[in-house]
């Protein structure tokens, strides 16, 4: 008998120290469970603006004026004086022609220039003579109109000259090649001891002082080509941001790629935008829609449309339903669902817990 009654109190004593001891963990564990840290967030203040399409396109930056320059009579080259890529000066010397046929031209003009000014004298002598004769009364009226006439054509015969010996000296002056403005020297078609016709390209020449960046416009993005606010900037220095102003927009598409070509005026490019760099072009087209412009991060879906954490006046995150007008980019446009100067959080936003306590380390502004 004492045997069964000990086989019955030992199941129960068990199963009485094991609640026991359940209940001191619990106990336990919830003495050790403390309030929850506060969450380090990043944040990013709204701002509502009115909406600004932006499209960003691949530029070159090309000089406004680049023409090819050539000697203006034929003739056989003697020197080249510069290199692709030197800077000249306007009025400088870039190439020159073998001189010696036009020397000699020069040489045989003022020679009949100094015949011809010898025959004026001579006839001017003649005519003094007939005129005192006819005073005299020993000369005829013919003789002193043919002498007049024939002082005349000595005259013309020797502007004549002048005329021929100016016109060598422009011949020998047009020997020598020079910049007609300052710029640098893109291309060199010519060389020593190669004859060239008259007009023949030689040199291509880009003015520096305007600059230029060279696009290459969709039809879909004509409209805002035209009408927007466009600025430029360098792949080199995309820190500096140029102003730039539509000059000139194709009137037809080029016929492999179905683009409009556009130049846009860099007014204020200094001596750092060289020729043949790599630029973007932005354009952007307000709208009359304000917006509210957050990063992508910021944005939280739960399946029930698109949100985003907002922190409260007690630092805990609220999540709110927002309408999205659309992307660019890293960015995100939102028309409403957040109030001016929401504290949005913008990173970590699907581990946030509505109860949480949240402290922000760092506020960006869009």
């Amino acid at each position: 008998m004492a045997a069964r009654r000990k086989q019955v109190w030992l199941p129960k004593l068990v199963l009485a120290l094991s609640a026991g001891l359940a209940l001191s963990a619990c106990q336990d564990t919830t003495a050790n469970e403390g309030p929850k840290s506060e969450r380090p967030v990043l944040t990013a203040t709204a701002k509502f603006e009115p909406r600004v399409t932006r499209r960003s396109f691949v530029a070159t930056i090309r000089p406004r004026f680049e023409s090819d320059l050539g000697f203006r009579l034929p003739g056989k080259v003697a020197h080249r004086l510069v290199n692709v890529g030197d800077a000249v000066k306007q009025g400088q010397v870039l190439a020159v022609l073998d001189e010696t046929d036009l020397r000699l031209q020069l040489a045989q003009a003022e020679a009949e220039r100094n015949a011809a000014a010898a025959a004026v004298t001579q006839a001017d002598a003649e005519l003094n003579r007939v005129l005192a004769l006819r005073r005299q009364g020993w000369s005829t009226a013919a003789v002193l109109e043919r002498q007049q006439l024939a002082s005349e054509e000595a005259r013309g015969r020797s502007a004549r000259a002048e005329r021929a010996v100016a016109l060598a000296r422009n011949s020998l002056s047009y020997a020598r090649l020079t910049a007609d403005a300052d710029g640098v020297v893109t291309a060199i078609l010519v060389e020593p001891g190669q004859v060239v016709a008259a007009g023949q390209a030689a040199m291509r020449h880009a003015r520096l002082a305007e600059k230029e960046a060279v696009v290459a416009i969709p039809e879909s993005q004509l409209a805002q080509a035209r009408t927007g606010e466009a600025t430029a900037s360098l792949w080199s220095g995309p820190e500096k941001i140029y102003a730039a102003r539509l000059r000139e927009l194709s009137p037809s598409a080029d016929a492999a790629t179905r683009t409009y070509i556009a130049r846009f005026a860099l007014p204020n490019a200094g001596p750092e935008v060289q020729l043949g760099m790599t630029a973007t072009v932005t354009i952007g087209e307000v709208g009359g829609e304000k917006v509210a412009r957050l990063p992508l991060s910021a944005l939280h879906n739960e399946g029930k449309g698109p949100g985003v954490w907002v922190v409260d006046v007690d630092k805990r995150p609220a999540l709110r339903p927002v309408t999205v007008r659309g992307y660019e980019a890293n960015e995100v446009l939102v028309a409403s669902g957040v109030s001016e100067g929401d504290e949005v959080i913008t990173l970590g936003v699907q581990k946030l817990d509505a109860g949480q306590r949240v402290r922000v380390v760092q506020a960006l502004r869009f």
